[in-house]
């Protein structure tokens, strides 16, 4: 984590930290759902997700919809013919003949039976839609992760960021593949039951259309209220998220300073906002239904009345067949809107998660202009030769009019400088001032000094995790900001203070470094690092196979795999940050020995509280405040009495 003037980190610099009170609502601050162009506009890019790669499928799933909604009309109509030519005659017959209305009633099932078959059709098609829409939306918001800048992941809740794979995902999920479908098969259903009713009676048509002008007010009104509290649930629901990432990560720190009941105090007012609003959404989406469905009920009841009245009083023609059917035709009408009603809380619901969605895809990734980058090269009569094999010998390709082919090389070597560098995380609040110093090839620079000096700012600058805002940082006389920044890190190798391993085998881990590295290069990358003993006496040595960072070796075992992968991606250039601040004295006495062997022949920055393991430093950088106020090597820094002496005699007064 980046030092800075208060000897916090950036992310305690720049983000509100979970707990109770006001917090960081990540990326995307609050969603207005008010303005119904922005729901538009998320609603038509969804679309675009959906329509591009399932053009076929999705028209097929059109077709199945229409087929339904057709044949379940076609199916009332041909009650009212059932009722009337096939029925009613049989009811004052002295000699019933039951052949026709047993044909009848077979024809009225085939019509039925389509229906089902197109229903089993649209749900087949929407499962491979609604999937591969899934894997899409993953893809895209993993790749575009990747390349974010490490700024976003200081400036946002780890359980923020998973928020939006998990719980936002899966109400996208549900909406296409439930509300989407639905809400589609409603509008085909409303559509062709009122044509089939305005064939019958318009009349009772009339009375139709009047109640659901009430149900749409109604819906409307309810709905506006709780889409402002399901898109509240979804920050919520994040932000519940985030704590439990963040606690569960600093679960034994919880307990050292024994902070459970204060946890569960901020934990529980974190819980208790969600419930809240999640108890306000549900409430005001769960009422819309019940009242569409009474309301329905009501037209049914008002339509029957009406037609049963028409019909005594001998206006329209109305039949008994006619008035069945469309009481039946009334049911199917309401019903989508019904159902439309209970699928609007879900749509709602997932365009809140949506437009997280599309905050994190949109995110601006990491910007590189440069156009320096490295290659292996091979010397031929004294002049470097870009190759296409692995060499083991690289240069910077610069673009250079005036050379031959438009580019020059130039060796790698590993000489680094700083001149003027200023920077700062938060405009206004200096981190680093004016800090010049040089890194010749195969020098070993070290720094010290308090938490919040600089130093692991420093670090940063030279990745390129963050850009210097004044001066510049020079690597074999190339400005760092012309050379593609995944190049420069090729050119780096970093030893951090806290250990990231990941799932696989301790070789898979080792490997890490370089992907093409082989066993036996990976091997000697372990005994380098003093690991191979320790690896061996693991169940399968190499082929252990590591799980949760590493769970079941000792904080230094895992420091170890890490210097090892350092080791066996062989940069010129090494940063060691704390590299062994997590390892106990004797077993330090053997990584410094590794440690040496390592850094032999290659530019070394080392940050290091424990002074015993820089004294050997060519230069020895001592920071205060952002400045570098001594350096020289540890005999000098010695004589001159100062800071480092009193950092290393422990005769450092405290203010």
């Amino acid at each position: 984590m980046p030092d800075n003037a208060s000897g916090t980190g950036v992310k305690e610099n720049v983000r509100v930290m979970h707990g109770p009170g006001p917090r960081g609502r990540g990326m995307g601050g609050k969603i207005d759902f008010k303005t119904l162009k922005k729901e538009k506009d998320i609603f038509i890019r969804l679309l675009g997700y959906i329509w591009k790669p399932y053009k076929f499928r999705l028209m097929c799933v059109f077709l199945c919809i229409i087929a339904g909604a057709v044949t379940s009309a076609a199916g009332n109509l041909f009650l009212q013919r059932l009722i009337d030519n096939y029925v009613a005659p049989l009811l004052g017959s002295t000699d019933p003949v039951f052949t026709p209305l047993i044909k009848a009633i077979a024809v009225m099932g085939c019509i039925y039976m389509a229906g089902v078959i197109s229903g089993f059709l649209t749900q087949r098609l929407m499962i491979a839609v609604t999937q591969g829409t899934m894997k899409s939306v993953r893809d895209k918001m993993f790749a575009n992760m990747q390349n974010l800048p490490v700024k976003f992941f200081d400036m946002n809740a780890y359980g923020d960021i998973m928020s939006r794979f998990t719980n936002d995902t899966d109400t996208l999920r549900q909406m296409i593949s439930m509300s989407l479908t639905q809400t589609v098969s409603s509008l085909v259903s409303i559509v062709v039951s009122f044509i089939a009713m305005l064939s019958l009676s318009l009349p009772m048509t009339g009375v139709v259309i009047v109640m659901v002008c009430v149900m749409l007010i109604t819906t409307g009104a309810i709905g506006s209220v709780s889409g402002k509290y399901f898109a509240q649930q979804q920050r919520d629901l994040a932000d519940v998220n985030a704590y439990v990432e963040e606690m569960m990560a600093g679960q034994k720190v919880v307990k050292v300073f024994n902070h459970e009941e204060k946890v569960k105090k901020e934990f529980s007012i974190l819980n208790d906002t969600l419930q809240k609003s999640a108890t306000k959404a549900h409430m005001y989406g769960g009422i819309l239904m019940p009242v569409n469905m009474n309301i329905g009920n009501l037209s049914y009841i008002t339509v029957g009345l009406v037609g049963g009245s028409l019909a005594i009083a001998g206006i329209g023609g109305l039949t008994l067949g006619t008035i069945i059917s469309f009481l039946t035709l009334t049911r199917q009408f309401f019903m989508p809107i019904t159902m439309f009603s209970q699928q609007l809380n879900s749509v709602i619901m997932a365009l809140a998660g949506t437009r997280r969605i599309f905050e994190l895809m949109d995110e601006e990734p990491e910007k590189d202009d440069g156009d320096v980058c490295l290659v292996n090269v091979e010397e031929r009569n004294g002049q470097l030769v870009k190759t296409e094999k692995r060499s083991r010998l690289w240069a910077w390709e610069v673009p250079d009019e005036n050379a031959e082919g438009g580019v020059r090389y130039v060796k790698l070597a590993g000489d680094v400088r700083l001149k003027d560098v200023t920077f700062a995380y938060v405009e206004g609040k200096n981190v680093l001032i004016d800090i010049n110093l040089y890194a010749k090839p195969g020098q070993k620079v070290a720094f010290v000094g308090h938490t919040g000096a600089g130093k692991t700012t420093i670090t940063n600058l030279l990745n390129r995790f963050y850009d210097v805002q004044k001066g510049s940082i020079v690597y074999d006389g190339i400005d760092i900001s012309r050379i593609r920044k995944q190049d420069l890190r090729h050119a780096l190798g970093m030893v951090l203070q806290d250990t990231n391993l990941f799932t696989g085998t301790v070789m898979d881990n080792i490997r890490y470094g370089r992907l093409d590295a082989t066993d036996e290069e990976c091997i000697q990358a372990a005994k380098l690092a003093n690991a191979d003993e320790f690896i061996n006496m693991l169940p399968d040595g190499y082929n252990t196979v590591l799980t949760s960072n590493g769970e079941g070796l000792s904080q230094g075992q895992r420091q170890l795999l890490n210097i090892a992968r350092c080791a066996v991606a062989d940069p010129p250039v090494m940063i060691l940050d704390e590299a062994t601040s997590s390892i106990d004295t004797r077993t330090e006495a053997l990584v410094q020995a590794g440690m040496d062997a390592l850094m032999e022949g290659r530019t070394v920055f080392v940050i290091a509280h424990r002074l015993s393991t820089i004294q050997n430093a060519k230069a020895i950088m001592v920071m205060e405040n952002g400045r570098i106020i001594e350096r020289g090597d540890h005999y000098d820094l010695i004589e001159q009495k100062g800071v480092y002496y009193k950092l290393y005699t422990g005769a450092f007064e405290l203010d």
